[in-house]
C-alpha cells in the first residue's frame, strides 16, 4: 500500500509488481501533476491510468463524476477500481480500453498521459492524434516523457504549438486545442497596388 501526498492531497493506493511503478509514484507522473492547472469544471481523461494516481488526484480537484480513467491492462483496471473505492471517489468512470477504442466521449477539457516508451512511438502517436479529436475547443493535453524532440514535433504538427517544462529529467508537454472554425478565421486584407 502506498500513501501519496500531491499538492496537499493525501491518497492511498494498492499496487502490484504486475503494473507500472508499483513501489512509489513515478517521478514523471509527479512532474506532470506539478504543472497541470485544473478548472473546477474540467472533464478529465486519465489515458493509460495504471493503478490510478492521476485520475484519482484529478477527481479530488474536479469531482469524481468529471473523471474518466482508462488502461489496456486488466490488472491495472482491477487495482484502479479498488483504489477508487479506497479514496472514496466512486463517481469516476473506468474503462478497460486500448487507447480510445472503448471510449465514446469527445468533450474532455484535460487529457493527461504518461505514455509507455516504445521506440516506434505508435502508442503516443495514437494518443496525440486521437486525443486532439476528443478534446473540446480550449482543451489541453498534458504528456510526460523522457524524450523531447519527437513529442515536441508531433504535438506542434497536430495542435499548432506546445509548451514544455523540464522537471527532474522529464519533459512535460502541454498542447491546447484552439478554435479552428471558419467563423474565427479573419480574412486577409488585399493590398491595393
Amino acid at each position: 500500500m502506498l500513501n501519496i501526498n500531491i499538492r496537499d492531497i493525501n491518497m492511498k493506493f494498492k499496487t502490484s509488481n504486475e503494473v507500472f511503478s508499483p513501489k512509489n509514484a513515478d517521478k514523471g507522473t509527479l512532474a506532470m501533476l506539478s504543472v497541470v492547472e485544473f478548472d473546477g469544471n474540467d472533464k478529465v481523461l486519465d489515458l493509460g491510468c495504471g493503478y490510478g494516481i492521476v485520475g484519482i488526484f484529478s477527481s479530488k480537484i474536479t469531482g469524481s463524476t468529471n473523471v474518466v480513467m482508462t488502461d489496456i491492462d486488466s490488472k491495472a483496471i482491477e487495482l484502479a477500481r479498488e483504489n477508487i473505492v479506497l479514496n472514496d471517489v466512486q463517481g469516476i468512470r473506468l474503462y478497460q480500453s486500448d487507447g480510445f477504442k472503448n471510449i465514446d466521449e469527445k468533450d474532455f477539457t484535460v487529457i493527461l498521459s504518461n505514455p509507455p516508451y516504445h521506440t516506434d512511438f505508435s502508442v503516443p502517436k495514437e494518443f496525440i492524434e486521437k486525443g486532439f479529436n476528443r478534446l473540446s475547443t480550449g482543451g489541453k493535453m498534458y504528456m510526460v516523457t523522457k524524450r523531447k524532440d519527437w513529442y515536441k514535433n508531433k504535438l506542434i504538427s497536430i495542435f499548432g504549438g506546445v509548451r514544455i517544462w523540464e522537471i527532474d529529467g522529464y519533459y512535460v508537454f502541454m498542447a491546447m486545442k484552439k478554435d479552428t472554425s471558419y467563423a474565427n478565421i479573419k480574412p486577409k486584407k488585399n493590398k491595393k497596388k
